[in-house]
């Protein structure tokens, strides 16, 4: 569970270090040496200099000075130490666990799973960060940041279910599989990962009406890039048709879920529950769309995305394999 809440910090500052245009204030990938801030005027003013010299200082902080630097440098600096303190809380113990031979039966490829994927995800990071520093590039790959964001999400998800697996120790119970929470949980994801390409290419600040975009159900624009394929990830305007349109799927798919398990009373928590961050979830998404997307509100839907996102994990688990 510590772990749990520690990859939710880590997405939330993540979101920060976006919505605030810090994620290209390190221009290095250093796991070891980066862990230390820089500790002198002249440390800082290299760093600053290492900045200057990629696409995006030049064409949207032209005016920057130091003491902005080091705002933009703390939030990305923020991230990744946060993501070093994530790797080091798992592996410590695991590791001290795996030697004494204590790792708990059954669950020995799992943790081992989670393991790699925070390695493979540190990765992603610096990938990510790389495309935003290449010639012609402003801002980082919206394909890349959906990638990292979505691996952040399956981590928290494995996480979960691990924790709720060994809070569970007297195995599961007899019966069928309910399958709809697990439809939800995979739409919810999808709807994470379309907030992603809304985010990455800053659709949320256009098409700032609702319920139509531009007076329209679906934007005139929605097909103009060829082939259409493109429009779905570089698009704007269809970009956040899809966002609208998912949300407006996932309601529908939980209305399925709470007609048709109404009557179980062990998913009656988790179903109250994700009713209400789902309701509140699309009410502040419509708010931050009017709004023009603020930092606040904007970093107030991704994290009201990880409580749904957790609360479809606790609902799918509640029904892996249910009698009733």
């Amino acid at each position: 569970m510590v772990m749990v809440l520690l990859v939710v910090a880590m997405i939330v500052v993540g979101g920060a270090t976006r919505l605030t245009n810090s994620g290209l204030s390190i221009t290095e990938w250093a796991p070891i040496r980066g862990a230390l801030p820089p500790l002198s005027e002249a440390q800082w003013l290299s760093e600053f200099e290492k900045y200057k010299q990629i696409p995006e200082f030049s064409a949207e902080h032209p005016d920057m000075d130091l003491a902005g630097f080091r705002f933009i440098y703390f939030w990305e600096w923020a991230h990744r130490q946060l993501g070093r303190v994530i790797g080091l809380v798992w592996a410590v113990p695991f590791l001290l666990l795996a030697v004494r031979r204590r790792l708990p039966r059954g669950r020995a490829l799992a943790y081992t799973a989670v393991l790699l994927l925070i390695g493979l995800q540190g990765a992603i990071g610096w990938w990510m960060v790389y495309s935003g520093l290449q010639e012609g590039m402003v801002s980082v790959s919206q394909y890349r940041l959906a990638a990292h964001l979505g691996m952040a999400f399956v981590i928290l998800g494995i996480l979960l279910w691990l924790y709720l697996d060994f809070r569970n120790r007297d195995g599961r119970e007899g019966g069928r599989k309910v399958v709809l929470p697990a439809v939800l949980l995979g739409t919810t994801w999808l709807q994470i990962i379309a907030g992603a390409f809304v985010a990455g290419t800053g659709s949320g600040k256009t098409y700032n009406e609702w319920p139509l975009m531009d007076g329209s159900v679906v934007p005139d624009g929605y097909l103009i890039q060829d082939p259409a394929i493109r429009n779905i990830f570089e698009n704007p305007a269809a970009i956040q048709f899809n966002h609208r349109t998912l949300a407006y799927i996932l309601l529908a798919l939980f209305a399925v879920v709470a007609w048709r398990y109404r009557r179980v009373a062990s998913l009656r928590g988790p179903i109250v529950l994700l009713g209400g961050l789902l309701i509140w979830q699309v009410a502040l998404g419509i708010w931050t769309l009017l709004a023009v997307a603020p930092l606040n509100l904007s970093l107030l839907h991704q994290f009201s995305s990880v409580l749904v996102f957790l609360t479809a994990i606790w609902l799918t688990y509640r029904g892996r394999n249910l009698r009733y």
